[in-house]
């Protein structure tokens, strides 16, 4: 970059500021900039009859209005001889309100830094074992791709990807690929937690939006073959083929009326919560484990899913009859693995969330999972809209989300830009849960 330029001379500047030059200097900046800010070539610029005179008053010498080649080094020569007493980079700078950047020098130098990084990440792979192993240079090519370092900077990659092949070669990752294959189950379990604080110091270091964490995971699925996963559920599996267990308490998912068939004693046990009007908070540890071998549902039964929990709140206030789970917002992995579970048991799911582009996003996942809409068509929405006072509803915001089993909702959202939340229509809701 220049240093900070002198300010020019108040007059010059005005003269030279005036909006028929303003395409001048943006393109002498661009060009500059490309040309390792030296003062030389030519641009072309269309001027009008007040740019042209302005510049042939400049370059002592009559400009013609329209498409003029330029030279800069006759740019560079008539400023330092005027009033301004600099050259052309810095009256550029003055003028275009920033300092101007040799790019190619910065590129060298990105260059540069970017060749330690992967020179770096040479020697983590060597020391740890992992350089040998056939899903390596796939894994690297996918980092490259991707673009996920260069996001996150060289010196926040460098670290993450140290701990990233750290954790990997703790998990034995070097044997692929036998691993998650016939070799059986891990020569230990960790949990999550307790590996990250292992080996980053930092007992949150490889959770869920860490860049050590994502690093590690594609390099799970690289050596185990596996499709790489956008959910969390799918990213709970892949740290399960290495033997690491992830968070299987905290996250949850709420439950009315939930009866499992059968004698099995979990399945008793939510019947009897069920009759005695208590809701049940899910978590993944009791799906996997005392849930794991009984049908959640029986085959055909009616599910209800909301988005919020006030209408779950009602429903038990109430006493209501109808089944009904509540995902609290956008599911937790334990919500993601009861909807399966309800799913490939038979159950009938039916999901209703807000209106608005994030719970839509919600709804076309469910959808697209097997469940189905319940009051989300264009209709319900529009009905919504007409029964409320519109002056107090929230505008909608964000990207608009396809609606595949009613593309008139969408249509009807972006129309009304309105959001209506689902606690809006809970008269509505409490009586199909009565029904």
């Amino acid at each position: 970059m220049t240093s900070a330029s002198p300010a020019l001379p108040p007059a010059l500047r005005t003269y030279l500021s005036d909006p028929s030059l303003t395409a001048l200097w943006g393109k002498t900046r661009d060009r500059l900039e490309r040309n390792r800010l030296s003062p030389t070539g030519t641009l072309q610029v269309h001027l009008d009859a007040e740019g042209a005179q302005r510049l042939g008053g400049l370059l002592g010498t009559p400009v013609e209005p329209g498409l003029r080649r330029i030279q800069l080094a006759a740019l560079d020569t008539a400023l330092r001889a005027s009033s301004a007493r600099c050259g052309l980079v810095a009256v550029v700078a003055d003028l275009t309100g920033r300092t101007l950047s040799d790019r190619q020098a910065a590129r060298d130098e990105q260059d540069t830094t970017w060749a330690a990084v992967w020179q770096d990440l040479d020697g983590e792979l060597a020391r740890s074992g992992l350089a040998e192993a056939v899903w390596i240079p796939g894994w690297m090519a996918d980092l490259r791709g991707s673009g996920i370092l260069t996001r996150a900077g060289a010196q926040t990659a460098t670290t993450a990807l140290q701990n990233a092949v750290r954790t990997m070669a703790v998990l034995g990752l070097a044997r692929t690929p036998s691993v998650g294959g016939p070799a059986g189950q891990p020569a230990r379990w960790w949990e999550l937690g307790e590996l990250a604080a292992h080996i980053t110091g930092d007992a949150h270091g490889l959770d869920e939006g860490r860049l050590a964490g994502t690093l590690t995971l594609k390099g799970i699925a690289a050596a185990c073959a596996l499709p790489g996963s956008e959910s969390s559920a799918g990213r709970r599996l892949l740290w399960e083929q290495v033997g690491v267990s992830a968070d299987m308490l905290s996250g949850t998912v709420i439950v009315w009326k939930l009866s499992p068939p059968g004698p099995d004693p979990w399945a008793s046990m939510m019947r009897a919560r069920g009759d005695l009007g208590l809701a049940t908070h899910l978590t993944m540890h009791e799906l996997r484990t005392a849930a794991s071998s009984a049908p959640v549902a029986a085959p055909q039964t009616t599910v209800r899913w909301c988005e919020n929990p006030q209408v779950l709140q009602a429903a038990a206030r109430y006493g209501l009859p109808g089944i009904l789970v509540c995902g609290s917002g956008n599911p937790s992995s334990a919500g993601w693995e009861l909807l399966q579970r309800l799913l490939t048991d038979g159950a009938h799911v039916y999901y209703h969330g807000d209106f608005d582009w994030a719970g839509i996003t919600i709804a076309e996942r469910v959808v697209r999972l097997g469940g189905r809409p319940w009051r989300m068509s264009a209709a319900d929405y529009l009905t919504a809209l007409a029964d409320l006072s519109t002056d107090r509803l929230a505008p909608l915001t964000g990207e608009p989300v396809a609606t595949p089993w009613d593309p008139l909702l969408e249509q009807a959202m972006s129309e009304k830009g309105l959001a209506v939340h689902e606690e809006a229509l809970l008269p509505r809701l409490l009586a199909d849960l009565s029904a």
